[in-house]
């Protein structure tokens, strides 16, 4: 790696921390608004070691002659977020006087938009800690669908290539015209962001919790201003604006950008989108009707906690309304299947994501014709686009490392002392950014503050890999990336 490249690098990861400290700014006039003078401090001086950091890898300028090469942009992803989770811990260690494990898991766990938490006493915290918990969730989100847009593509990683459709006329071209996607997806990104702090307000929330929701659910992170999470407000109208929210995160912003460019039609007639939401309303109905034959519900109360449950659930969102663990074993077992879902490519949702499970039906269906007639020649298409070799390796490549990811991490937990239900529940949650896990620890009753540090390593080495798609992360320690 040459040493302009380097350099370049430094500038952009000097501008992230940059920022990071000027966004410091709103927990202290949250602060100031609350007379919480007393956490005013712990900001202050975070945010001054952040922007004289960021200030010294900017101030050498920016390499008039370098370039990044797509090697180049996996180690600029992976530093970014690395770096950024490393300055962004500080206030949680100075105002919760946490070790800092606990601060960097934390954070971790905001900015890939995960949601495992590791603070009790959220009733009762900080506004400003509150804040910028629910901060890191939103930057995090809205870092991950610029890097979807514009990054991966390049890096032909996850997939993304499919979704550059017709639907869209940028799209094709969006890598030299990605400031204009990134300007028109801000816009958005802020745009649902403040229609649902509007809606919560509305719907019984005060206008604080109703703002910290709004982040975190847009972002699809799981973060709450209570311990019992969304279970706190009993009121219907919270929860459907909550599922509505989610589901918003959860869809294509390059497809919301094609709808706005006069593409009326981009979500309707996508195929991953119909998939996505024709399988909530199943899930729905399927577990709503199922707990209202199992439980003391009434059919519509059943209906309404399993859809919070499940599309927090399925689009790693990781809010909950009661502990579904107590439903009983189905539940349990089911709640552990939804956890690898996901939501669509190039949203701020995390797992597998629905578009591989389709691709995957589409490649049995077609195998299974193939049997039937060895001789035809049958067209494997998805969405309107022939299913290529290279979408096809790196859909395989991907499904492998992601279920050898959470295998590894799974037997690590275990051999730090962790039962099996934690240790593997705790690795899926982890790697598909989702949240909270299974069992009476990590549960949603529960949090990860009584796992050993190192646990609590690994799963943040879990959860940057899930973020980043794994292959992002893996290519770094590969010795090649470094020969040259």
């Amino acid at each position: 790696m040459s040493h302009a490249a380097i350099r370049l690098i430094g500038f952009v990861l000097g501008l992230f921390l940059i920022t990071l400290a000027i966004s410091m700014a709103i927990p202290m006039i949250t602060l100031m608004i609350y007379e919480r003078s007393d956490d005013l401090s712990a900001f202050l001086w975070s945010s001054l070691i952040t922007f004289i950091c960021g200030l010294l890898l900017v101030m050498r300028g920016r390499p008039e002659t370098a370039q990044l090469r797509p090697r180049d942009m996996y180690l600029l992803t992976t530093g970014s977020w690395v770096v950024v989770c490393i300055f962004a811990a500080l206030p949680m260690v100075f105002i919760s006087h946490i070790s800092y494990t606990d601060a960097f898991f934390e954070t971790m766990s905001g900015i890939t938009t995960t949601g495992s938490t590791v603070l009790s006493g959220l009733d009762t915290a900080s506004p400003g800690l509150l804040i910028w918990r629910s901060m890191l969730h939103w930057l995090g989100g809205i870092g991950f669908i610029g890097m979807a847009v514009a990054i991966l593509p390049l890096l032909r990683v996850g997939g993304m290539r499919l979704f550059q459709t017709e639907s869209s006329d940028w799209s094709e071209k969006v890598t030299p015209r990605s400031h204009v996607a990134a300007k028109y997806i801000l816009f958005l990104y802020l745009g649902l962001t403040g229609g649902g702090t509007l809606a919560l307000w509305i719907s019984g929330m005060t206008p604080f919790d109703a703002f910290n929701h709004a982040m975190s659910l847009i972002s699809t992170g799981g973060f709450s201003t209570s311990d019992a999470s969304l279970g706190h407000w009993t009121q219907p109208a919270i929860h459907w604006v909550a599922v509505a929210i989610m589901i918003l995160g959860s869809l294509p912003f390059t497809l919301y950008v094609a709808t706005l460019r006069g593409h009326r039609r981009a979500l309707l007639k996508d195929h991953q989108v119909r998939g996505f939401i024709g399988f909530l309303v199943f899930a729905w109905l399927a577990v709503g009707t199922w707990l209202c034959l199992h439980s003391d519900y009434g059919w519509w109360d059943a209906f309404r906690i399993v859809a919070v449950n499940v599309t927090s659930v399925v689009t790693t969102t990781g809010v909950a309304v009661g502990d579904y663990t107590v439903w009983g074993s189905f539940s349990v077992l089911l709640f552990f299947y939804l956890t690898f879902v996901g939501g669509c490519s190039g949203s701020t949702a995390g797992g597998l994501k629905i578009f591989r499970f389709q691709v995957a039906a589409t490649l049995l269906v077609s195998s299974l014709k193939q049997l039937i007639h060895p001789r035809a020649v049958i067209q494997k298409k998805y969405n309107g686009h022939p299913i290529d070799e290279e979408i096809l390796r790196s859909l395989l490549t991907f499904s492998f490392f992601f279920t050898i990811t959470i295998a590894v991490i799974a037997l690590g937990l275990s051999l730090i002392g962790l039962d099996w239900t934690t240790a593997l529940s705790g690795a899926a949650t982890a790697v598909c950014n989702v949240g909270p896990g299974l069992g009476t620890i990590i549960g949603p009753a529960g949090n990860f503050s009584s796992l050993p540090d190192a646990a609590k390593w690994l799963l943040t080495i879990g959860m940057l890999l899930g973020r980043l798609e794994i292959l992002t992360v893996l290519v770094l320690i590969t010795p090649v990336f470094w020969r040259y």
